[in-house]
């Protein structure tokens, strides 16, 4: 049997990258899937893969900053498919890149709103769905980059992603006893279209493969079996964790 049959998952950043690897992943492994992102061609692409396949997909255009696109999403797991198990909370972006004294506030706060307070957004409204199943898993994705390595220019983003790993923390805390597990994801450097970006030249790429021990950046797809593993029961004593996926960059001093 599939490890995610009869489970619902929304998978939010669907549209590209580790999301859209990471929703294709979940309904190939039996999931029915929520799939929302702000890009809605990109998501009807995905859920013609997935249906393809012989997956269940739906998608839901929005962007999650917005608590409405938020309630709709787990709405939509429990009217179309009963009810929610998985919650993977995957969207971001790089934001305000800078100096510190050059980052305008209102690109400090989209940055923190786009990477942080839509997390928060998202497990205010899922939780409560997710509680009604047994094990229950609510994941997010964080980075190496603002834990465990600073880069120049990327206070905004640092923070953000910070930011999530204490939010995992404390919603493992509070939720444990009622069997919902929380974990966070940190991807090393991934061959996505804002991985790309932030490396955007060969000279840019040829270091960023170089920090990391296995000298090469993930392919999203990589990230999503990572991902896959927190939400099933495969990872069912796992809670609270930073899970490092990030190909050795910690650890690399060559």
């Amino acid at each position: 049997m599939s490890i995610l049959a009869n489970k619902t998952a929304i998978v939010t950043g669907a549209s590209s990258g580790i999301g859209f690897e990471a929703a294709k992943l979940f309904a190939k492994e039996g999931a029915k899937v929520v799939a929302v992102a702000r890009r809605g061609e990109a998501l009807e692409r995905l859920v013609d893969e997935i249906t393809a396949a012989g997956g269940v997909a739906v998608a839901l255009a929005g962007d999650v900053k917005d608590e409405r696109c938020v309630r709709e999403a787990v709405a939509l797991a429990v009217s179309r498919f009963g009810g929610l198990d998985i919650a993977f909370n995957n969207a971001g972006s790089m934001g305000a890149l800078g100096a510190v004294t050059d980052i305008s506030v209102e690109g400090w706060h989209d940055t923190i709103d786009t990477n942080l307070t839509s997390a928060f957004l998202c497990a205010r409204h899922q939780i409560p769905e997710l509680l009604k199943r047994p094990g229950g898993s609510l994941i997010f994705t964080s980075s190496f980059v603002g834990h465990s390595v600073g880069f120049p220019g990327m206070a905004a983003y640092a923070a953000s992603k910070a930011g999530l790993v204490g939010l995992t923390r404390t919603l493992a805390a509070e939720y444990g006893a009622q069997g919902l597990r929380v974990n966070v994801l940190l991807p090393g450097g991934t061959d996505t279209e804002m991985g790309r970006a932030a490396a955007s030249t060969a000279e840019q790429k040829a270091f960023v493969e170089s920090i990391h021990a296995l000298k090469r950046m993930a392919r999203p797809e990589e990230i999503a079996q990572s991902a896959l593993y927190l939400a099933s029961d495969a990872s069912s004593f796992v809670t609270g964790t930073t899970l490092f996926v990030e190909g050795g960059v910690t650890i690399t001093r060559t």
